[in-house]
């Protein structure tokens, strides 16, 4: 195994190495695409200095930044330590754990503060357990408080979708079912998520997140930031991951040597009714 910092043997950067370039990119690069997003969600459920903001899956938090610049209060739960660190370098409170980092005593029976708007974002179609995630963020929500969940719209409105493609190509087959990022953009998928959870749907809507980039290599890093890849990179080899990324983004480019798609995200509101 390579040290922490170094190249692995075929080349690609060691895993943590790998990690931190990935977040960085995410932060740089890739998570003002969604701004469009977060912006509708905010927009629509009037977030401001009355709303307390729980971010699940935040990354490196700039949809709490744009909350907390309405007013709101704000916290984020994040996982991954590299994004973490970015999201606190900003300041923000981020926790890896919300359960076991919010209890002043880390007791048995203590229940997390619940928050008048929880999002996830990025994570939910990404988690292994969508279901589970939703129930949380209910868990989490005040009665009267709402749980705003994103997803990618359909498929065919999306262009990045021939790309995202590569992911589930290079993965191991064993593990290919294991991500299919357009399965909660089917009808209905995302509403039995909100009904088991016990929410009330309380409606939703389309935006249109272009994902717009200066460059070639740029484009690339930004979508290896997305995380999707990394699967694909471990059992086919990062070179060949980006190889093939490139490739599926030769449609997009442009005379200037830019790159653009057009995507569609799809946001659904539901209410903690009790």
């Amino acid at each position: 195994m390579a040290p922490n910092g170094a190249a692995a043997s075929n080349g690609a950067p060691a895993p943590r190495t790998r990690a931190r370039q990935r977040a960085r990119d995410w932060a740089e690069i890739q998570e003002r695409m969604l701004v469009p997003l977060y912006e509708a969600v905010y927009q629509r459920l009037e977030v401001g200095p009355a709303t307390s903001v729980l971010g699940l899956g935040c990354r490196s938090g700039l949809a709490l930044l744009l909350a907390a610049a309405r007013g709101a209060e704000v916290v984020g739960l994040e996982p991954e330590a590299e994004l973490r660190s970015l999201a606190q370098d900003r300041s923000l409170r981020v926790l890896s754990d919300v359960y076991r980092e919010l209890s002043p005593a880390g007791g048995a029976g203590w229940h997390a503060p619940a928050h008048s708007l929880v999002t996830a974002f990025e994570h939910l179609s990404c988690t292994a357990d969508p279901a589970a995630l939703v129930r949380d963020a209910a868990r989490l929500t005040v009665p009267g408080g709402h749980v705003a969940l994103a997803t990618w719209g359909p498929s065919e409105r999306c262009q990045s979708t021939a790309v995202l493609q590569v992911a589930r190509r290079l993965s191991d087959p064993l593990r290919r079912a294991r991500y299919a990022p357009f399965t909660l953009s089917e009808p209905g998928a995302v509403e039995r998520l909100v009904a088991d959870a016990g929410l009330r749907l309380g409606g939703g809507g389309l935006v249109c997140c272009p994902f717009a980039y200066p460059d070639l290599d740029s484009a690339v890093r930004g979508l290896l930031a997305m995380g999707v890849f990394d699967a694909a990179a471990d059992h086919s080899g990062e070179r060949q991951v980006r190889k093939e990324i490139a490739e599926a983004l030769h449609p997009y480019l442009r005379e200037d040597g830019s790159v653009r798609m057009e995507n569609v995200f799809r946001y659904t509101v539901a209410e903690r009714v009790g």
